[in-house]
């Protein structure tokens, strides 16, 4: 979740920069990429160390399918969402 407002925080903080959305997308996404890959992982890895134990094995898989979902959720979805809201603010505008 805090990967994703900050990634919305990023693309709303560079609109002011006189880019396109693409742009400012494009280079939220490459600006956070990094940090949100990396706290993914470093959850992952801590899951996987209890992957062996039985009794908090199903945990472990929990845990590490939830990690890769969201965060591919983080990097793919949420910018597209942001786009489709960004273009329906923009036609509601120009009926105003």
């Amino acid at each position: 979740m805090r990967n994703s407002i900050l990634l919305v925080d990023f693309i709303r903080h560079g609109s002011g920069e006189g880019k396109t959305l693409r742009e400012i997308l494009l280079d939220a996404g490459a600006i956070r990429f990094r940090p949100i890959l990396l706290t993914a992982l470093a959850a992952m890895i801590g899951a996987a160390t209890i992957l062996v134990d039985p009794i908090f094995q199903g945990l472990a898989i929990s845990l590490l399918f939830g990690l890769a979902s969201s965060t591919l959720l983080t990097v793919l979805v949420i910018p597209a969402i942001y786009v489709v809201l960004k273009d329906a603010d923009a036609i509601q505008e120009k009926r105003a």
